[in-house]
């Protein structure tokens, strides 16, 4: 199977004068563009009063789009109610920690508790799939934007309580099984009924672990099944049209693995340099990688996203330009926007979709680049934008992405259990994942990310980072896979409901090698620890004191056993990073038996099918590492901030 390469656009005709829609879509047409993106927070002029719709300009938004031969995703408009929704039905309304509510006047003021707000959302679905789901050019849906985004998946309100509650009931069926899951006897809280549970914020000192878990539980399950309620109501009205959502990065406060079960693809939105100082590289790391963004940053989250649902992703908004969110927001370095395009293409997208067509010079979002500035001129990042266009222009079809050799086991759950205890203030799942990643792509090789419990085949090294909580599902996956596998420190060392396993950490993985942990050490920054044998260099963080049997295969500078090994089955203790990683990731690919390519730390490989890509992030020029290749994009030495594409003659 082989599909082309398309481009899209972020749209809002609400937005702009209609005397300059046509005008628009030509030059979007003209532009090189396929799909635009457009509704998604539109529901006040779809329903400017209780029951009264007003399609009218939406109808010939879609007729003009359509007329100039554009494909369209329409937006679900749920993440951001009106202002008489609000007022006739304030339950809707999330709360913040302190229970205050979070009120009307930005997006996402809403809570998905609020049984309330789950009727009205499926009668604005209903209403608008009604209407536009048989139109051609409407070719997919994009449901609600950004769950979480402002920091809204967890809500502490009345609604939320309920609905918690009522989680509980369904979970654990009596009070005593939930004082025995939660070890409620723990400073005598016990509850006599699920009725006494509150939400567990505003307590005197840290509140019960276990019922923290299990909130958070209950805000992902819950906000899943209000994407598959969407998406249900899409389906039914709108059968053959794709249905998506655009998640973001470096965000963990749900699974989108669970609720990518209801979507045909998942999509993010890719915004390289404001994610830059939102994750926490050294300073000096933010600075150099300030105008580029980090080599791995878009590309850990395409691999991750491309393996939620159907092997492929989209791009649904890419950076063009300065953002107006973080703490600093430069201009992408010349050459950037090209670059992260191609990159999303190297790595699995179908599309590309770049936010905006144009700056909206007011409101929040005012400083916000676009592909046009304000007066409608191109910006540089449209430029470029405008350049990938024609060069896809003379790929017909890419080829599907294949799987890889080298999979990530990721864990949403993972990082919510390190958050409520991390034991150390620096032991960050985002940058554990990370630093592992960046460690095997400086070796050249491709990455999947898959889900704890799902199927390892026709891999040949897998690396658990680390996966506190082993399920029955992992476990099983484990014992069935045949290649390398690494699990990583404080894996196995929390049972379903949030303790120590009665058989010592790493608990179930005790199956498949014989050791236990005894005790944890994290270190402050500055407080480092030296290793030898198969891991060798120095560690810090976080350093496990083993208890086994079993020849140590590294040690610390103390001579205990840090990595221990049983057969193809490895177990590590320690944080590493830098250059002690580095080495230990590709002693792992070697024994593997997988081809290495030591890459400088600014240059990025990608194959898709029998195209080989290379990324330069860097201010010099790279030569590529393959002989006469018969080149598709670029040339055989790549300048700085540029890419190339060659066919392998191998494949």
């Amino acid at each position: 199977m082989t599909t082309g390469p398309a481009l899209g656009v972020c749209y809002y005709p609400e937005h702009w004068p209609e005397a300059r829609w046509a005008e628009d879509a030509a030059a979007m047409r003209e532009f090189g563009i396929r799909y635009v993106r457009i509704g998604e927070f539109a529901w006040g002029r779809m329903e400017p009063e209780p029951g009264i719709h007003d399609w009218s300009w939406l109808d010939r938004a879609i007729r003009t789009l359509a007329e100039a031969g554009l494909d369209i995703v329409l937006g679900t408009p749920t993440a951001s109610p009106p202002k008489w929704l609000v007022d006739r039905h304030p339950d809707i309304l999330p709360h913040d920690e302190k229970g205050h509510v979070r009120g009307f006047g930005s997006r996402r003021h809403y809570t998905a508790s609020s049984d309330t707000y789950w009727r009205e959302s499926a009668r604005i679905v209903e209403s608008m799939a009604a209407r536009y789901g048989d139109h051609p050019k409407v070719v997919g849906w994009q449901i609600d934007n950004e769950f979480g985004d402002n920091d809204s998946i967890l809500s502490y309100g009345p609604e939320d309580i309920a609905g918690f509650r009522r989680w509980l009931r369904g979970r654990y069926q009596t009070p005593e099984a939930l004082n025995e899951a939660w070890s409620n006897v723990f400073w005598s809280m016990e509850v006599s009924s699920f009725d006494d549970v509150g939400a567990p914020v505003g307590t005197v000192g840290e509140a019960n672990p276990s019922a923290r878990l299990d909130y958070r539980r209950y805000f992902s399950d819950r906000f899943a099944e209000y994407c598959a309620m969407q998406a249900a109501i899409i389906r039914r009205l709108s059968p053959g049209r794709f249905v998506t959502h655009n998640f973001m990065s470096l965000f963990h406060d749900f699974d989108h693995f669970k609720m990518a079960e209801s979507l045909d693809f998942a999509s993010w939105d890719s915004y390289p340099l404001g994610k830059v100082e939102s994750f926490p590289f050294s300073d000096d790391e933010r600075i150099r990688w300030a105008r580029t963004s980090h080599p791995d940053m878009s590309a850990l989250h395409h691999d991750l996203f491309r393996g939620m649902a159907g092997n492929s992703f989209w791009v649904m908004e890419q950076q063009p330009g300065p953002v107006n969110w973080g703490k600093w927001n430069p201009a992408p370095a010349p050459g950037m926007v090209r670059l992260w395009s191609w990159e999303a293409f190297a790595h699995g997208a179908e599309t590309v979709s770049y936010f905006r067509w144009r700056q909206f010079g007011v409101a929040q979002e005012q400083m916000h680049s676009g592909l046009h500035r304000p007066d409608g001129q191109i910006s540089p990042g449209g430029r470029e934008a405008r350049r990938v266009a024609q060069e896809i222009a003379d790929f017909c079809a890419l080829p599907a992405s294949q799987q890889a050799k080298v999979a990530i086991v990721f864990d949403y759950e993972a990082s919510w259990i390190l958050k409520i205890q991390p034991q150390g203030q620096d032991f960050n799942y985002s940058v554990l994942v990370h630093n592992w990643y960046e460690a095997l792509r400086r070796c050249g090789v491709d990455i999947d990310f898959v889900a704890p419990g799902a199927s390892l085949a026709g891999y040949a090294l897998v690396i658990v980072p680390t996966l506190p909580h082993v399920s029955p599902a992992a476990l099983a996956a484990f014992q069935a896979f045949d290649g390398i596998i690494l699990f990583g420190p404080r894996s196995g060392s929390k049972t379903r409901h949030y303790a120590i396993p009665e058989n010592q950490p790493p608990g179930p993985l005790q199956e498949l090698i014989a050791l236990k942990v005894a005790e944890v050490s994290s270190l402050r920054p500055g407080l480092a620890f030296g290793l030898s044998g198969a891991v060798s260099g120095t560690g810090g963080r976080w350093i496990e004191t083993i208890e086994t049997a079993l020849a140590p295969a590294a040690v610390d500078d103390a001579g205990e056993p840090v990595l221990v090994r049983d057969g193809r089955r490895l177990y590590l203790g320690a944080w590493i990073e830098g250059e002690t990683l580095r080495r230990f990731a590709r002693s792992l690919l070697v024994e593997a038996g997988l081809d290495v390519i030591d890459l400088p730390d600014h240059i990025r490989l990608r194959r898709r099918g029998d195209l080989v890509f290379a990324f330069n992030y860097g201010t010099e020029p790279w030569p590529i590492p393959a002989a006469g290749p018969a080149l598709r994009i670029g040339a055989a030495e790549i300048p700085p901030r540029d890419l190339a594409c060659w066919t392998d003659q191998l494949s």
